[in-house]
């Protein structure tokens, strides 16, 4: 009864952070389609002839998010996750001055250096899904990255609707006025944040007292391995994609720049709705599964995106591009949770982020340097090699799985 009472207790407590943590995820979630819905125009527009580097803003931004995952584990150990969230929260407001000035100079790497801010924030932000599952119980740990996640549905809205609404409010500067945005969100976001009670032990079940093992004997399993080459490739084709698009929507067809912005707002709504559901759906058939089911849908997207140029092949690209984002990251997340101890838990996260965002942040310079060079269509021939090398892992590591069983 004692014991019922004690896990009772704990997820009442693991709901309530997670209540936080889903709002705060809602508000600084939104630096990253607000940023990628206009930092390529903007870095194309600060260039001169050359255009090739118009997407090295938001390279900057990816490679924040990877710095990012260092600075939070570091911030973590020494002043705890609450701090080392609302400092994230800090970065974004920094960032959204530094890109704002940088817009009013003309300044193109400036702009970068704002956006590598940005992102910084976002490499904290990135971790609030694992602080949420380190905070639960472990039966619970699916539901509460899935609800984490689900947050950013209002990021989807709110970022995109940010740059629509001001980005003309110092015209004939664009986009400046979006970028100043970010400081009343960030603002609201730290004190959110300022709320969280989150436990000093982190709640895994069992193995929760055994010791921590070395980093490489970890990191070299079979499940972690194919929970974070999965979980990189997906999100590493969906920058990829994403990044592109409004280049190839508003350069490359002479779409309006608020039909890409809006695109990129339901790409993003896809890649967090499903959230409310996806947590369920891989406690039923398990993570590999989802993964699986993720990265067929990221093949549909290829298919879409070669049936033409309209701006309903774009859109329903990206809308595909979202959902098999979802399931194949979340999955993949699920995996690599799975496959450490709670005090093993920072390392091996650091160390997963780390990597996950060096190769996005290689996807987002790759995406305006391909699309200038060879154009939109080639850009999706990238998703087959990806997809089919990740399906043969799921494979392997189900076909393992069924071993032990």
């Amino acid at each position: 009864m004692d014991a019922a009472l004690t896990l009772d207790g704990q997820l009442q407590s693991a709901k309530r952070n997670i209540a936080f943590l889903t709002a705060a995820q809602a508000l600084l979630g939104s630096v990253a389609p607000l940023s990628f819905s206009v930092g390529g125009l903007a870095g194309y527009a600060l260039l001169g002839e050359e255009k090739s580097l118009a997407t090295a803003p938001l390279t900057g931004f990816n490679l924040g998010v990877a710095l990012g995952a260092v600075v939070v584990a570091v911030t973590a150990r020494f002043l705890g996750r609450k701090a080392g969230f609302i400092l994230g929260a800090g970065f974004a407001a920094t960032g959204g001055l530094l890109a704002a000035l940088a817009l009013f100079r003309q300044d193109f790497w400036l702009f970068a250096s704002g956006l590598l801010l940005i992102g910084l924030s976002s490499g904290f932000t990135q971790k609030i899904r694992f602080a949420a599952a380190d905070a639960s119980p472990s039966f619970y740990k699916p539901k509460a990255i899935s609800w984490i996640l689900a947050g950013g549905i209002v990021s989807a809205i709110l970022g995109p609707q940010l740059a629509i609404w001001l980005k003309d409010a110092f015209a004939p500067v664009l986009f400046a006025g979006a970028f100043l945005g970010l400081v009343p969100l960030a603002a609201l976001a730290a004190i959110v944040l300022s709320f969280l009670k989150l436990p000093q032990k982190q709640l895994g079940g069992g193995d929760a007292a055994l010791a921590a093992r070395p980093l490489t004997e970890i990191v070299l399993t079979r499940k972690f391995l194919t929970g974070m080459i999965c979980g990189i490739s997906t999100y590493a084709l969906m920058t990829f994609m994403m990044t592109g698009a409004p280049l190839a929507m508003v350069i490359g067809c002479n779409l309006p720049a608020d039909m890409a912005t809006l695109g990129i707002q339901w790409h993003v709504i896809a890649m967090f709705a499903p959230s409310f559901f996806t947590g369920m759906v891989i406690a039923r058939f398990g993570a590999e599964r989802v993964v699986g089911c993720g990265l067929v849908i990221l093949m549909a997207c290829a298919v879409v995106a070669h049936a033409g140029v309209e701006l309903w092949n774009f859109w329903g690209a990206l809308v595909l591009l979202g959902i098999g984002w979802n399931f194949g990251f979340i999955g993949a997340t699920a995996i690599v949770a799975a496959s450490y101890r709670p005090a093993e838990a920072d390392k091996v996260q650091g160390f997963h982020d780390i990597f996950l965002f060096g190769t996005v942040a290689l996807s987002s310079f790759s995406s305006g340097k391909v699309f200038t060079a060879y154009g939109w269509s080639v850009m999706n021939l990238a998703i087959w090699p990806v997809t089919i090398l990740c399906l043969g892992l799921i494979l392997l590591q189900l076909r393992a799985e069924g071993r032990k069983s």
